[in-house]
């Protein structure tokens, strides 16, 4: 009975939200608007200097720590002793002139849209007789980058499948090598906006996106925008409605009765114990929302500052949002997964752009108002959808929720392993889960 009357609310939910949202136009340079702008899409190269690496190092021999409490671990954030360990390599082992090499491995480009210089990487794939080419544009969070991607990015461009992938990889205005914006309100709309320009400029008519984290929301927007390009979306981060008296009744009986609302074995073992899991853990987790979508510009006054105060901050998010478990590790679990040149590689990212304004500015820009009354967030989404819900996210979507936004659920896959960085982390797997999705969109694209 919740089961049916759980369905009928989807139903009602797609008869009376919008179809599309309106796709607007901005300016985020400085200054007023001109009445033109240069289209001109430049190649750009990364590059480095002696005196950047020199001040690095100068910055961090001049650190200061303090000592951990005993037995801390990392459940009362980045434990200064590892601290020292990971401080001690990339002072003296760390290579950036050389992975400024590995970044340029991959072709750069910017274009202004909007007013602002948007970086992205542009790989084309290697096609094989008979495979076809498809677009697709994939999109970083926070506090990642582009850089999230490299290993995925040979899995995609370079495949057995019928379909491979010429990968469009663009920074979020505001972080990484993307200009950020000089006024006030740019959110995740916005930047859906400008991205669909940026394809449009590339020539593509229709394309696939997929993203998490801020990625996550930034595609779902070019899904609800412009539903005609985007032949489908893959998200690692399941984004639902969670409001509705459905699915609070589904949470109090899915425990016990998990096949009465649709729940699984597997969404079972994630969703519960339920305050523990959604509630006590997530405010564990979200400290760091709170500062961003306030005051971003105090808190980030410090990080810009100090290398390892960005560090610290940058990669206890690896840490923990890789697995909870992690935080009661010595050593925060952090090269579990990463090794510490592709840890250190994405902060200096940040640290040599200074970037971690503007990136921590879009939290308060996104959350200034009630979120859960934006156009985006009641309206549903239309193109073919695949999402991936891997088991050490901080949160769990079941997949019977998943209709709340997505009228056409494609694929719905619960990952074996992995968490928040699913690129990064498990690359094989992602790439695995994209190329099968767009299998199935493709066969019924051509029935």
């Amino acid at each position: 009975m919740v089961k049916e009357s759980h369905l009928w609310i989807h139903k009602l939910i797609y008869i009376y939200s919008p179809k599309t949202i309106p796709i607007g136009d901005g300016w985020w340079g400085a200054g007023e608007k001109p009445s033109t702008e240069d289209k001109t899409i430049h190649r750009f190269v990364v590059k480095t200097s002696v005196e950047e690496t020199e001040d690095l190092h100068r910055r961090i021999d001049q650190t200061r720590f303090t000592d951990p409490l005993e037995d801390s671990r990392f459940n009362y954030g980045f434990n200064s002793n590892y601290l020292r360990r990971v401080l001690s390599y990339w002072r003296h082992q760390f290579d950036w002139e050389k992975q400024v090499k590995v970044i340029n491995q991959y072709p750069h480009f910017k274009t202004k849209i909007e007013g602002i210089d948007v970086h992205f990487i542009h790989v084309r794939p290697v096609q094989k007789a008979g495979q076809t080419v498809l677009p697709l544009m994939m999109v970083h969070g926070w506090p990642g980058s582009f850089y999230e991607f490299y290993k995925i990015i040979p899995l995609l461009t370079k495949t057995d499948s019928d379909a491979v992938f010429e990968v469009i990889c663009p920074s979020i205005p505001g972080y990484g090598y993307s200009e950020a914006p000089h006024k006030k309100g740019f959110n995740t709309l916005e930047a859906a906006r400008i991205f669909h320009k940026l394809m449009e400029r590339l020539g593509f008519t229709e394309f696939y996106v997929q993203g998490g984290d801020w990625g996550a929301f930034i595609t779902n927007n070019m899904a609800q925008m412009k539903p005609e390009c985007v032949r489908g979306l893959h998200l690692n981060m399941v984004i639902a409605r969670t409001d509705s008296l459905g699915q609070l009744l589904s949470l109090v009986i899915g425990r016990y009765l998990p096949f009465l609302v649709g729940f699984t074995k597997e969404d079972v073992r994630r969703l519960y114990p339920y305050m523990e899991k959604n509630i006590y853990d997530i405010l564990r987790e979200s400290g760091y929302l709170h500062i961003q979508a306030t005051k971003p510009d105090t808190a980030g006054c410090g990080l810009n500052d100090s290398p390892v105060g960005l560090a610290a901050y940058i990669l206890e998010k690896f840490s923990s949002w890789t697995d909870l478990g992690n935080r009661d590790l010595e050593d925060g679990g952090l090269e579990r997964k990463f090794s510490l040149d592709d840890l250190l590689t994405n902060v200096m990212i940040y640290w040599t752009t200074c970037s971690i304004i503007p990136s921590m500015r879009f939290y308060k820009e996104n959350l200034k108002k009630d979120f859960k009354t934006r156009v985006d967030r009641v309206t549903s989404v239309y193109v073919p959808t695949g999402l991936a819900a891997f088991p050490d996210e901080l949160l769990h979507c079941p997949s019977a929720w998943a209709g709340s936004r997505f009228a056409d659920v494609c694929s719905f896959t619960y990952m074996p392993r992995g968490g928040h960085f699913a690129a990064f982390e498990e690359p094989q797997l992602m790439a695995q889960d994209i190329i099968q999705f767009v299998e199935k969109v493709e066969s019924k694209s051509h029935k």
